[in-house]
């Protein structure tokens, strides 16, 4: 019994001893429950937003998140900008460069073209010296056309009905067709020597200015341009009817006829000299050779055959010749 007893007691200490460690552990276990209850109230705290502003925050990142990706739009479409503007700049650089080639091109040309002005100016300055020579030759064909001009209106105001014309070269009065002379005579027919003494009257008033020797009367203000006459002659022409022997023959014998009627009728026209101190009236006769009109018609034969009034006009070779002339006229102011 006493061991029973003994056993029993001793079973007490036992369970009395494990119910103390028991308690020791739950307490520890309660403690530690407190620690971790108060280490996560305060992570809680901590971590913890209000629901209002996480939400704020939540629109805010939905916001930004838009906007990057309108952003991100708007960075693909200056990207795609950018490359065009890439191209139109390589573009209008090569335009660029084909413009600054044209433009060099016509820089060129322009150049050239500036050269060739300067040339033309200067050859217009050149043109604009004048030569003297070239200017008193004109000066020379100019009065004989004025002369020729005077003495066709003066026989024309004497004689209305006759045929007289300047010729193409306004180097000699044409008397043409039946005007002179009929077919085939040399002779003058009596009412045409009234022409032929009337034209040698009108040639003695022209020719004084234009000529030296004793009959002239040279004046600057009627011979301006220091002009002389070399001759003055009269011309025989026929058709092409006929052997050329007789219209040789025919042809001189109209031009010394014609001759010796303006000698007779205007004596002192054989005093007026040319240069070599000749007389300038003299003949020539060309027969058939110098028709100005077709000898295949009654009327080209009648104009063919005419005496022409050539005035054949000294033309000096250089400016020397020029002082010549000019010398000889002004010596004739001097004399008795």
């Amino acid at each position: 019994m006493r061991a029973q007893a003994k056993r029993i007691r001793h079973e007490e200490e036992e369970e009395s001893a494990f119910v103390s460690m028991t308690d020791m552990t739950v307490g520890f276990l309660f403690i530690m429950m407190i620690l971790l209850a108060f280490f996560a109230s305060q992570t809680r705290e901590t971590e913890t937003v209000p629901m209002s502003r996480f939400e704020s925050m939540v629109s805010e990142r939905d916001e930004w998140r838009a906007t990057a990706k309108a952003q991100e739009a708007t960075i693909t479409d200056l990207k795609d900008q950018l490359e065009k503007l890439k191209k139109e700049r390589a573009a209008l650089l090569l335009t660029i460069e084909r413009k600054d080639e044209e433009i060099s091109k016509k820089d060129q040309t322009i150049s050239e073209l500036e050269k060739e002005i300067e040339r033309l100016q200067q050859r217009l300055k050149d043109l604009e010296i004048v030569d003297p020579l070239e200017a008193y030759l004109a000066r020379v064909t100019q009065t004989r056309r004025e002369m020729l001009t005077r003495l066709r209106d003066a026989i024309r105001a004497d004689f209305p009905d006759l045929q007289i014309e300047l010729s193409e070269e306004s180097d000699a009065l044409r008397f043409q067709g039946e005007g002179l002379f009929a077919s085939n005579r040399s002779d003058l027919a009596r009412d045409r020597r009234d022409i032929v003494a009337r034209l040698a009257q009108r040639l003695n008033e022209v020719l004084p200015c234009f000529t030296i020797g004793q009959a002239s009367q040279f004046d600057r203000t009627c011979n301006s341009g220091f002009v002389m006459i070399e001759a003055v002659q009269i011309e025989g022409h026929t058709d092409n009817v006929g052997t050329d022997r007789l219209n040789r023959t025919l042809s001189a014998a109209r031009a010394n006829n014609t001759f010796f009627a303006m000698t007779q009728a205007a004596q002192g026209v054989m005093e007026h000299l040319n240069l070599k101190s000749q007389p300038v009236l003299s003949v020539a006769a060309y027969g058939p050779d110098r028709p100005v009109a077709p000898n295949d018609t009654q009327e080209g034969r009648a104009t063919n055959r005419r005496i022409d009034l050539r005035f054949i006009m000294v033309t000096p070779q250089d400016t020397d010749g020029i002082e010549v002339v000019r010398e000889a006229l002004e010596s004739v102011v001097d004399q008795p």
